[in-house]
């Protein structure tokens, strides 16, 4: 059990209406973490503070694999380098990988259920095997709606 798998708190970025993002929030709650959801799409980012979720990954796992653009073929990560990585997340978050993640100053970025639970904690019954960042609806074109703002 990590060092840190007390209670935490847990900014978390997500897509709301995402099917994945509400299981994994789901997830870090059972662990007794407390999980305080913000859209990542209407999220004023700046490129300095963006950049800093990615920490040494490489630009290509930056990326929502099922954003629309890039199953269409249309924004292709692995030939990008940071900055227009960055701008095209600006423009368009639906490209950012989700969730994104920030405890007591440390970000992340994706949902790995083995990494968060070294990082942070998480019962033992959410490490299985099952992919929890994949979008399971196999959008080709059309993303999910995103809700309308109450």
């Amino acid at each position: 059990m990590p060092e840190s798998s007390a209670s935490m708190v847990v900014v978390f970025y997500e897509k709301p209406g995402c099917a994945n993002n509400t299981r994994q929030k789901a997830l870090l709650a059972a662990a007794g973490h407390t999980v305080q959801a913000k859209s990542l799409l209407t999220e004023p980012w700046c490129a300095e503070r963006l950049r800093a979720f990615f920490g040494d990954l490489p630009v290509a796992q930056w990326f929502n694999p099922s954003a629309p653009r890039i199953k269409s073929g249309e924004v292709q990560p692995a030939q990008l380098d940071a900055e227009t990585a960055l701008n095209l997340m600006l423009a368009d978050p639906l490209l950012i990988r989700r969730p994104l993640m920030e405890v007591d100053g440390e970000r992340r970025v994706g949902f790995d259920a083995a990494a968060v639970d070294a990082w942070i904690g998480l019962q033992s019954s959410a490490l299985n095997d099952e992919n929890l960042e994949s979008c399971r609806k196999g959008h080709v074109a059309q993303p999910c709606p995103v809700p309308a703002a109450h």
